[in-house]
């Protein structure tokens, strides 16, 4: 098996990024993808960052506040964040999450 592009997700470490957000990382060229599993009552504080992000809920419920904002996600919804733009989120239940980065979060890359 050609390993430079097929790989196994079990092989990815689990990173706390933040308190009660674990994720597993893929870097592209381009991107970042954050697969999170989070608890109820998990939040990430408001912050911006120079990234476009996409945000999906797999499962479970997730304030998202943008720009002032606030929206329930459930795994009906997507949010495009625009780079810059302060954001913050809170799990209303047990949630797994997609976040999409472009370009590379180099910050998550060195954790």
């Amino acid at each position: 098996m050609n390993t430079t592009v097929f790989r196994q997700f079990a092989d990815i470490d689990t990173k706390e990024i933040a308190p009660g957000f674990f994720s597993k990382l893929i870097h592209t060229a381009n991107n970042t993808i954050n697969f999170i599993d989070v608890a109820a009552g998990n939040s990430v504080p408001d912050h911006s960052h120079i990234h476009e992000q996409l945000s999906f809920v797999l499962e479970g419920k997730f304030q998202l506040t943008v720009n002032g904002e606030v929206q329930l996600l459930d795994t009906g919804m997507f949010a495009v964040i625009p780079s810059n733009v302060r954001h913050s989120g809170l799990a209303i239940t047990d949630c797994k999450l997609i976040d999409v980065f472009s370009p590379v979060r180099e910050d998550y890359r060195d954790l």
